[in-house]
């Protein structure tokens, strides 16, 4: 009787290396998304106001704050110093 191979098989989960990678990158996304919320927010309403946009400029400087901390961590393999908000 002849057997299909089951191409299943030869699919492996993620290794370690691979977790780490993508926990690494957690704080990006989650700051990513922040902005995503507060240019929601602008576009949904109306008439945007003063916290608003502040909201979103707060997003923005932790973005590039998270992308600074993520790009010098990937570089060197080593957590940066913590910078003051």
């Amino acid at each position: 009787m002849f057997r299909m191979p089951d191409p299943l098989a030869q699919i492996t989960g993620p290794t370690t290396k691979d977790l780490r990678a993508i926990e690494s990158e957690e704080p990006l996304l989650s700051a990513e998304l922040d902005v995503l919320d507060a240019q929601i927010r602008l576009i949904s309403t109306k008439h945007p106001g003063d916290l608003d946009w502040r909201r979103l400029r707060r997003a923005e400087a932790a973005l590039t704050r998270t992308a600074t901390q993520h790009v010098s961590r990937t570089r060197t393999g080593r957590r940066p110093v913590a910078v003051a908000a």
